[in-house]
């Protein structure tokens, strides 16, 4: 049986969401329970009706998209990803694998198939770390990972907890009723752009994720002492800025020992207190990145990072904390899912090649709950993040094609 993507209208699709944002285009901003937020949800909600689908909103604002199948009450084959989106991102970095997910499935109803599971799509809220410093809480607290006290526990720069922000998006119901049981899914694939050069410069359109790196956070906040840049001599200084330059450099020389290209030690935020060019800094916050592909690697290097924090805070006479915002396990992909796009690959005549994921997804939650794996595609010059991602249209097409036959061949099992 045919299933045909109509290329034309998933870029047409991914061109209009891209136009929902607090940015001009290209430059795509779209913060979690922010105006943008919700004007492109309502838009997708719009897609999702034409298609004759059925809609489900959770309490923090998940979105399940299901296509019933013949025999309803068997588990569902998920796919999805997220639509929010960083300050001054791209227009590919999860859009891809939800309107290419919505293609999937309305490829699968244009041609006539009866599968016997439900196909269900799934917008992620908030995959961005960037309103509540914490990446994938909408996946997290489907799978459980994060507990019913993120309700107020989480809270964005200005101090509104993720409780009243979502009262004030209009979800209702506790962060309790998120969590999804393990028998939801039998399966779950997510299309999304590499995020990286390694499919571009291989000349090869789909890669197959089997292993999705660890990563995990921390907040470092340093107290020194303050004073006027003229009249503080530099004998007596406590300067907090100063420790936390050491800090950072020990991030870098952490990651760096360990001799392992998937090893990666980010420090991609930092505030100086009081932020004035004459005077002293007396408080700094950090936030630091660390990832890696094997878990008891990346703690070694968090624990490289704590020995380094104690012994800036001894010769430097200032105070360090750590804060442990994420410590999360990797994730392997599923052997069967692995399989089930290799051939839908074959059968499309595109090759592949299996590849990890440095970056983390939805999906590093979604394995605690269900068999995954992803399907990347290629984008150009590997950026991502920045306004200037791009994917063409026959990759963002090939990866729809991939997606729609390893959907078909997972909901007859």
């Amino acid at each position: 049986m045919q299933i045909t993507i109509n290329e034309t209208r998933l870029i047409s699709e991914l061109e209009a969401l891209a136009a929902i944002s607090e940015l001009e285009p290209p430059a795509i901003t779209r913060i979690v329970y922010s105006d943008a937020d919700r004007r492109a949800r309502e838009w997708f909600r719009g897609l999702c009706d034409e298609a004759g689908l059925s809609v489900r909103v959770d309490a923090i604002g998940n979105v399940f998209v299901r296509w019933e199948g013949s025999e309803p009450e068997l588990a569902a084959i998920g796919t999805g990803s997220h639509i929010d989106a960083i300050p001054h991102a791209g227009a590919y970095d999860g859009t891809v694998g939800v309107l290419g997910g919505l293609e999937a499935i309305r490829a699968l109803q244009e041609s006539g198939m009866k599968l016997r599971r439900p196909i269900e799509l799934l917008l992620f809220t908030a995959e961005e770390p960037t309103r509540f410093g914490i990446g994938c809480f909408g996946s997290r607290l489907l799978a459980g990972t994060l507990d019913s006290g993120a309700g107020e526990r989480l809270n964005d720069p200005d101090g509104a907890t993720l409780n009243e922000l979502r009262a004030a998006a209009g979800y209702k119901g506790t962060v309790e009723s998120v969590r999804l049981p393990k028998d939801h899914y039998a399966g779950f694939v997510e299309l999304h752009i590499e995020q990286g050069p390694l499919l571009e410069r291989e000349g090869i359109p789909i890669g197959i994720v089997t292993n999705i790196a660890a990563p995990s956070g921390l907040r470092i906040t340093i107290e020194g002492e303050g004073g006027h840049a003229g009249a503080l001599l530099m004998p007596y200084r406590k300067d907090a800025f100063c420790a936390a330059a050491e800090i950072v450099l020990a991030v870098e020389r952490s990651a760096k020992s360990t001799g392992a290209i998937d090893t990666c030690g980010t420090v991609g935020k930092c505030s100086i207190h009081p932020g004035a060019v004459n005077s002293v800094p007396s408080r700094v916050q950090m936030e630091v990145d660390v990832r890696d592909t094997d878990e008891a690697r990346r703690d070694g290097v968090l624990a490289r990072i704590r020995e380094a924090c104690a012994d800036v805070a001894a010769r430097r006479g200032v105070k360090v904390e750590i804060e442990v915002v994420n410590a999360d396990a990797p994730a392997e992909s599923s052997r069967t899912i692995v399989d089930a796009i290799s051939q839908s690959a074959d059968e499309l005549g595109l090759p592949w090649k299996k590849m990890v994921s440095r970056a983390y997804h939805d999906s590093l939650f979604m394995a605690r709950i269900a068999p995954m794996a992803m399907i990347f595609i290629p984008c150009r010059d590997g950026v991502s993040h920045r306004p200037d991602e791009y994917a063409k249209p026959e990759d963002i097409a090939n990866g729809a094609r991939v997606l729609a036959h390893t959907l078909a061949k997972l909901a007859q099992a």
